[in-house]
């Protein structure tokens, strides 16, 4: 078996990848997660996020086809999570409630925020156009950018402050928003 490592493959994933996870984005909702839970752990969201990736990448359609889901119903189902959390983001209001969650780091960390249906949509179409060991590395590339921000959180919080982190929650929202109204009108009218 030969590898096929190629930098521009890996580039241009990547950066769909960076794209569609939008950690940055998403600093916002995780400091909020870290007030309501009190403490994120960085390595246990940043290893089932990575893990839910790369399975998916082998096995995600096959498990799709099995359960007789199609790509594009699992887009607009994600388009649909992805629409209420810029909701939440834009708004102010909390749509996610748990009455006593002892962490975020799996749930709505890894899935759905950083390995939600967006980004596994993307890793099926990545699957299409390039090799797996190049979409590999991409991963890998971003998973280790999200445990920096995922550790980082407290600093940028007291980096940004109250108002910085409201600004950025509201144009990040909009963002979101604009990412799951996309995702859903790419996807919706395949299913008819």
């Amino acid at each position: 078996m030969s590898l096929n490592f190629d930098f521009r493959e890996i580039a241009s994933s990547g950066m769909i990848l960076f794209a569609v996870i939008d950690i940055i984005g998403s600093i916002p909702i995780i400091i909020g997660l870290r007030k309501k839970v009190g403490h994120i752990q960085s390595e246990k969201a940043s290893l089932v996020a990575a893990s839910i990736m790369i399975a998916f990448l082998f096995i995600g359609e096959e498990i799709l086809k099995l359960i007789g889901i199609d790509v594009n119903s699992f887009a607009v189902a994600g388009a649909f999570i992805l629409f209420f959390m810029a909701l939440e983001m834009i708004l102010g209001i909390t749509l996610y409630k748990d009455d006593e969650p002892e962490t975020a780091s799996i749930v709505p960390i890894a899935f759905p925020l950083i390995a939600g249906a967006g980004t596994m949509t993307s890793i099926l179409s990545l699957r299409a156009e390039y090799h797996v060991e190049n979409i590999i590395v991409a991963i890998v590339v971003n998973i280790i950018f999200v445990y920096i921000v995922l550790k980082s959180s407290k600093k940028i919080e007291h980096i940004l402050g109250k108002n910085g982190i409201n600004v950025i929650r509201k144009v990040f929202g909009v963002i979101l928003l604009a990412i799951a109204v996309k995702l859903f009108a790419a996807n919706i009218n395949q299913l008819f």
